[in-house]
């Protein structure tokens, strides 16, 4: 048995606190992550490990610590990522239970230091908010009040607050003046539960605008506790700014982030950065993805800035890296800047960009190994084969695309679980795997061919190509060979979830300043 070498909870406390460039990494899928793991753990699951981990973490001689909670997922994923050129690859020593009995702090959810951190800046800041029955008091009574949810759109579209008007967090003070011009508009923030209208709103005070703000306290969650109804399926959304709005909103952000130590950068800076083996670079456009698409920085990442402050361990997943944000107007980049350097970064902003450094068109790609050559049929091949049977399709997407629609009879598999799946799935005589793109499944080929002995093949462009084929599909878990394990339920999502969750998750986020003091190495710094 191949011994690993390994990293102690005090080598990774000891590097987070010299600020040095630390990535631990769970590779457990996101459900048992979200049960408890340490405060800075990027989960970067085993089954799309390949997938992920190229753009995540940059750099092959990153120092890596991998772990589990005693699945032996963690050392397959040390040989993974040897094999895919990275050199320093250890075991976190005793895995998670190692972590807690060296009295490691363990946290629970998802994008914990975001979250952690926003509720520092709400205890620090007393942050301005309103209660779900005022904020419904003051659309009753048609008082001078617009609402503003931070989220991204898709969530915004599930379920709203009423009159409330999409402008996702990174926009906010780039579009706030141009939709309450009149300074005694009220402006509430909100989000579904409390960091995003907390950033959202402070965001807003920082920029110095003059209007009453306020964070509608305890978001979509407190506004269901408050026995209120909320909207679904609406599509307001921010319209253009004038010329004037984006150079008062430029000086203010630029203001913000002078006070909160974000660094400044040229482009030739940042070309030399990119070029350095001993540091880690991210680099990341905080622009909406249609802009994005329009023209970018070759290189440059695709983070609309909100989501990258509230998901920032799970595109900077590298501890102590350098982060650098662009936009093309001076707000976007500044303000998410201001963000990520309080949350202890080392954060620039480029300036000085002209319209043809922008020359890269599309939307992002994920880097990703050299595919491996398997054999490809077309959904007409496995529609002719299903007809005579013997063939068993494997589908790797996530449990939730799957639930939605999937090749009837088709089976549910987690590519970590493949062993337990294959036990479950009734033997065939070949195999057909499939996923949302084919790249997952693709990956698989080779796994379920050494588990099986039989003929295996990879449905061509995935469950796509068979849904365009006008096949049939069927919905629900109808074949679940793996627990559905991919992803942790949030309690602030959909429509559905039970009051008793959403008020355990509130009473959580309370807690997370205590938490985040006995932990001890986070290194935010409020202003």
């Amino acid at each position: 048995m191949t011994t690993h070498a390994t990293r102690s909870f005090a080598d990774i406390r000891a590097a987070l606190l010299a600020k040095a460039e630390v990535a631990l990494v769970d590779v457990r899928e996101e459900a048992p992550f979200a049960e408890d793991h340490p405060l800075f753990a990027a989960n970067i699951p085993l089954s799309k490990l390949e997938l992920e981990v190229l753009s995540r973490i940059p750099r092959k001689d990153t120092a890596i610590t991998v772990y589990d909670n005693g699945e032996g997922l963690a050392p397959l994923a040390v040989q993974r990522l040897h094999g895919l050129g990275y050199s320093d690859v250890k075991l976190l020593e005793g895995g998670l239970q190692g972590w807690r009995e060296a009295g490691g702090e363990l946290f629970i959810d998802v994008n914990v230091p975001s979250k952690a951190f926003g509720e520092l800046v709400e205890h620090h800041r007393h942050t301005p908010s309103l209660a779900a029955e005022e904020v419904l008091a003051l659309i009753e009574s048609k008082a001078d009040v617009v609402v503003l949810d931070a989220r991204r759109f898709d969530e915004y579209q599930t379920m709203s607050i009423p009159t409330g008007v999409s402008v996702p967090g990174a926009e906010l003070v780039l579009r706030a003046r141009e939709l309450a011009p009149d300074p005694k508009t009220r402006i509430i923030v909100n989000c579904a539960g409390r960091t995003r209208s907390i950033i959202g709103t402070q965001s807003l005070v920082n920029a110095g605008l003059p209007n009453p703000i306020n964070a509608l306290r305890n978001g979509t969650i407190g506004w269901l506790l408050a026995g209120q109804t909320l909207d679904y399926g609406q599509a307001r959304r921010f319209g253009e700014v004038s010329e004037d709005t984006r150079q008062r909103a430029s000086a203010d952000s630029r203001l913000v982030a002078n006070k909160a130590g974000v660094q400044r950068a040229s482009h030739a800076d940042l070309q030399r950065w990119q070029g350095e083996a001993a540091r880690t670079t991210y680099l990341f456009d905080v622009r909406t993805p249609e802009e994005f698409a329009k023209g970018h920085l070759p290189a440059a990442r695709s983070t609309p800035g909100g989501q990258l402050v509230q998901e920032t361990d799970h595109y900077a997943s590298v501890r102590g890296a350098r982060i650098v944000l662009v936009d093309d107007d001076g707000v976007r980049a500044n303000m998410s800047a201001s963000w990520l350097a309080q949350l202890g970064w080392e954060v620039f902003v480029v300036d000085g960009l002209q319209a043809p450094d922008f020359s890269e068109t599309g939307d992002w790609n994920a880097p990703i190994p050299t595919p491996p050559q398997v054999e490809e049929i077309s959904a007409q091949t496995l529609a002719d084969w299903r007809s005579h049977g013997g063939v068993a399709v494997l589908d790797f997407t996530t449990s939730a695309n799957y639930v939605k629609q999937h090749i009837p009879g088709a089976w549910w598999t987690l590519r970590a679980q493949l062993k337990d799946a294959l036990n479950t799935i009734p033997k065939a005589e070949r195999y057909v795997l499939t996923c949302g793109s084919s790249r997952l499944a693709r990956l698989a080929v080779a796994e379920v061919e050494a588990l099986t002995g039989k003929p295996v093949f990879l449905l061509k462009d995935g469950t796509p190509s068979w849904i365009k084929a006008g096949f049939e599909v069927e919905s629900g878990e109808s074949h679940l060979a793996s627990p559905r394990i991919d992803r942790y339920r949030r309690p602030y999502e959909g429509t559905d979830a039970p009051r008793e969750a959403m008020q355990a998750y509130l009473d959580w986020e309370f807690g997370l300043v205590e938490q985040l003091g006995r932990d001890g190495t986070h290194g935010f710094n409020v202003i």
